[in-house]
């Protein structure tokens, strides 16, 4: 039936599968260099006192811009849960920006989707916001991770005559 070696196998490979689902999104380098007790918050009362500190954050892309010397996203902040996941925008404290030295693609990186980013603290930079000037945290990249587009699936009855069939929407009706 089955071989000790056999099952064996058969659990490492279930093992492994476990815990690279739970894997965190930064390197275990940047997050003992990361400063924990530093919150966004924090920082973005005066982003210059923290300069050169390593910080941990996430959000969603608001903007991706190409410069000569690189690339530049703007992130509206999103406190991470404990997968290193951005969480719900209602809870954003603000924004900050994230630079690259190199080219990231904006129809990549671009507006809604999650990131997270492992970053130092370079200053500040104020630019318009709508009316108002605003004060934007920078961090210079040290590592990002982009998650995976969110995919919803919504599933419509289809009714056949008088049976009240319930059969799942595929495509258009014909």
């Amino acid at each position: 039936m089955f071989r000790v070696g056999s099952v064996r196998l058969w659990f490492v490979g279930v093992l492994c599968l476990l815990l690279s689902a739970c894997a965190y999104p930064i390197s275990e380098q940047f997050r003992q260099e990361a400063r924990k007790d530093l919150t966004f918050s924090t920082v973005l009362e005066n982003p210059t006192t923290y300069r050169g500190s390593v910080v941990i954050w996430g959000g969603v892309v608001i903007n991706t811009l190409n410069r000569p010397e690189g690339t530049e996203i703007t992130v509206l902040q999103i406190p991470l849960d404990s997968g290193g996941e951005p969480g719900n925008e209602e809870f954003s404290r603000g924004r900050f920006i994230a630079k690259s030295p190199r080219f990231l693609d904006p129809e990549i990186y671009k507006n809604g989707r999650k990131i997270t980013v492992a970053g130092e603290i370079t200053g500040q930079e104020t630019r318009p916001l709508g009316a108002m000037q605003y004060r934007y945290p920078v961090l210079m990249i040290k590592e990002l991770h982009l998650w995976e587009k969110e995919t919803v699936t919504y599933v419509y009855p289809r009714y056949w005559g008088y049976w009240n069939w319930y059969y799942p929407y595929t495509g258009p009706y014909y």
